[in-house]
């Protein structure tokens, strides 16, 4: 089958490391596994972190990458693909199990004509929703939907800040914060992202990175990690939240724990999101109308632009691939 993969990994030059081709047709690794016929696929960060060596070992390679998928089941079944792979054994939010992965770091990914993954982690697509927008819910917008309303604490009429205004995560976290009913500042360094966000994806105001703001907010939410950080938590109220799921700018920022203590700053990672979030994003879409932001779909043999694209941050919501 044709397949987007990992061949070798390199940190300066994670580009070289992807390559296109046939690989072997998945294998359940036990009986509660099934086959997915994949329609479209989404890119994501992770992706570009895998081909860095990040989460991936030379040991584990060639190993196809992408964790969001939508197609068909071995019934025939639109499904969606989770892409948090738990203990079979473990009870309660897959998220926090110390043995959990994502496709494509133990297991092959979904940039592929076919993937496998556990029963359990099928959810029907909704039938008014093409593949190309559900392939994009699993990762980047049930991020998103954790950081708003498991991790935040925000109730409707508050106000959000989302560093970052061209992102898969962050323009999930301003149409879903919309959605919501929450009033949604972002920050961006460009002006032409800036000004996408207010007027396509309905942001009520977007700012220069680092500008101070008209008042403090409720909660930020932070993906951006070092160049961001200190600029999030000075703009928190007192008692905010600020809430973290990335760092691709750095993870190491000072740590200002004195604001912190001082203004009892509640600071909360969030990491991906559980099949039930996943199942509460689908609905939340079908029943508001909510879709997801999409850059470009390209065929997945064209696989090599979006991680072009994404790598030089010329994007403005997702990449999907289709076959």
């Amino acid at each position: 089958m044709f397949a987007a993969y990992a061949a070798r990994l390199d940190s300066q030059d994670p580009l070289s490391a992807l390559e296109l081709g046939e690989r072997p047709d998945p294998e359940p690794p036990t009986p509660d596994w099934v086959r997915v016929d994949v329609r479209a696929s989404a890119l994501n960060h992770h992706d570009l972190w895998s081909l860095r060596g990040v989460g991936l070992a030379e040991k584990q390679l060639p190993m196809i990458l992408g964790c969001d998928a939508a197609g068909l089941d071995e019934d025939g079944n639109e499904v969606v693909v989770h892409a948090v792979v738990s203990d079979p054994n473990w009870r309660g939010d897959e998220t926090l199990d110390p043995r959990r992965s994502l496709l494509s770091e133990r297991y092959q990914g979904t940039f592929a004509e076919r993937v496998v993954v556990p029963r359990a982690n099928l959810l029907p697509k909704p039938a008014g929703m093409s593949f190309e927008d559900a392939a994009c819910l699993p990762t980047s917008w049930l991020t998103a939907y954790r950081m708003l309303f498991t991790q935040s604490g925000l109730r409707p009429g508050d106000t959000v800040l989302v560093q970052g205004a061209g992102g898969g995560v962050s323009t999930a976290l301003v149409v879903l914060g919309k959605a919501a009913g929450f009033r949604v500042w972002v920050t961006g360094r460009g002006e032409e992202k800036r000004s996408r966000a207010v007027e396509t994806l309905g942001a009520d105001a977007a700012f220069e990175s680092g500008a101070r703001l008209p008042e403090r907010v409720d909660a930020v939410m932070e993906t951006v990690g070092e160049a961001t950080w200190s600029h999030s938590l000075k703009s928190l109220r007192p008692g905010g939240t600020l809430v973290c799921s990335g760092a691709t700018s750095g993870p190491n920022p000072p740590a200002e724990l004195n604001r912190v203590f001082f203004l009892q700053l509640r600071v909360v990672g969030s990491t991906m999101g559980t099949r039930d979030e996943l199942a509460g994003l689908l609905r939340l879409c079908e029943q508001a109308g909510v879709r997801p932001v999409v850059d470009r779909v390209l065929p997945l043999s064209q696989a090599k632009e979006g991680f072009t694209a994404m790598a030089a941050g010329d994007l403005f919501g997702k990449v999907v691939f289709t076959l």
